[in-house]
């Protein structure tokens, strides 16, 4: 009985060691392991040759026998799985449930013996109880393997349960650092990704007023040169025609230029203390003659606590319609459904514009908001990037989620009043 509890101990040692050491990856435990595994094979030995004169003992410890070593081979190749995996268990080894069962199992099997022995012990002591001298010497016997036993498995519990523990409390403290690392590394990665979309956008303001620089000055005399032909013919003639459409496109590439000038340049704002869904439903006012004729459904689900900006509202309503307006023409007609969700999220306020149309490529994505890109018939390629002129000068930042099929989504972030 006293073997057993022993044997009992090191598999729970051995089945510590490994769960700690998968949760913490602290090889330390590793030490519970390895003892305990080199202890179970002698204890099984010693068993077997106390119990060789008593078959039906014999086949129950058989049956433990194989319960524990194919308990201790689980762990074992557990353990291989674990490390070969990148330190990590896969996702169909069920790692507690077949430690339950099999622990179970195993405490079954030796209830089991504990019990036989017990019966074994009972049946000697009223075969002696004639003699009560030895009766005596017996029951004390007994009693002390009995206290022995108690203590000694109270001992062993008292030790696995301390393990698991202090195994959990440890996994407890990893999970909640990991947390904060990732709730900080995500907080990085958003300034890293706002830093490079003004990068970015302050590149384009350069580039365009370079281009600007370099075209209006041979634009303006290619101007005044048609305009002093057109003058120097008395009569409407083939010439003066050509002259006029030289002069009617150079005025459209000066707007065109005049417009990306505009849309790439920072610009001075009117700030005031504004409810966000009070400004979304404004706008929503702005838009409603083509929700209406494309007969689109709007889904809003505003925070229930309002999200108070400072923001121009003008200017940031003019943004909220450029997303909503696009939203509406990548929708089919009379099938389109447009959602509109706030919320906060630390101190910043999240407007989100989703829509079920026919989606972006990747590559359309990543030009979304250059100058002049755009992939409807007749569009400038300029409301996008305006827009996100208008959020930048706001200190927010606008990312799209798109795939071919499953529509768009608009994220726009402004900082909390």
């Amino acid at each position: 009985m006293n073997k057993l509890q022993s044997l009992k101990a090191e598999i729970a040692d051995a089945e510590t060691g490994v769960r700690g050491y998968i949760i913490t990856r602290d090889v330390n435990y590793l030490k519970s392991y390895n003892s305990g595994t080199r202890a179970v094979p002698p204890i099984l030995s010693e068993l077997e040759n106390m119990r060789k004169n008593n078959p039906e003992q014999e086949k129950n410890l058989e049956a433990l026998d194989l319960l524990v070593r194919k308990r201790l081979n689980f762990l074992s190749e557990g353990l291989k799985t674990f490390q070969m995996n990148g330190y990590r268990l896969p996702e169909d080894l069920n790692f507690d449930r077949d430690s339950a069962r099999t622990m179970d199992s195993i405490r079954l099997a030796i209830e089991q013996i504990n019990e036989k022995e017990n019966n074994l012990m009972f049946f000697r002591k009223s075969k002696l109880s004639r003699f009560s001298s030895g009766t005596r010497a017996i029951a004390v016997v007994s009693l002390i393997i009995t206290l022995f036993a108690i203590f000694y498995s109270w001992i062993t519990y008292r030790r696995e349960n301390r393990g698991r523990q202090e195994a959990n409390s440890k996994a407890e403290q990893y999970r909640r650092q990991l947390e904060n690392k990732l709730l900080e590394l995500e907080k990085a990665n958003m300034e890293l990704e706002e830093l490079r979309a003004i990068e970015k956008f302050a590149s384009t303001g350069r580039i365009a007023r370079t281009i600007a620089h370099e075209v209006r000055n041979p634009l303006t005399n290619i101007t005044l040169a048609a305009d002093q032909l057109n003058e120097s013919l008395n009569e409407q003639t083939d010439q003066t025609i050509l002259l006029e459409m030289i002069s009617r496109n150079a005025d459209r590439i000066n707007k065109l230029i005049s417009e990306l000038l505009n849309v790439t340049r920072f610009v001075q704002l009117k700030f005031t203390q504004e409810d966000i869904n009070q400004v979304l439903d404004e706008t929503l006012e702005m838009a409603l003659d083509r929700i209406q004729l494309n007969n689109v459904k709007v889904e809003k689900a505003y925070a229930k606590d309002a999200c108070q900006v400072l923001v121009d509202k003008e200017k940031i309503k003019l943004a909220f319609l450029n997303v909503i307006v696009n939203a509406i023409e990548a929708m089919e007609k009379n099938k389109g459904i447009l959602q509109i969700r706030t919320r906060k999220a630390g101190s910043k306020c999240i407007v989100e514009i989703k829509d079920n149309g026919s989606g972006m490529s990747e590559e359309t994505l990543e030009k979304l908001f250059d100058p002049f890109f755009t992939v409807k018939a007749g569009g400038t390629g300029l409301g996008l990037t305006n827009t996100q002129n208008i959020i930048l000068n706001h200190k927010g930042n606008i990312k799209a989620y798109s795939k071919p099929g499953q529509g768009t989504s608009f994220l726009i972030s402004l900082n909390i009043a």
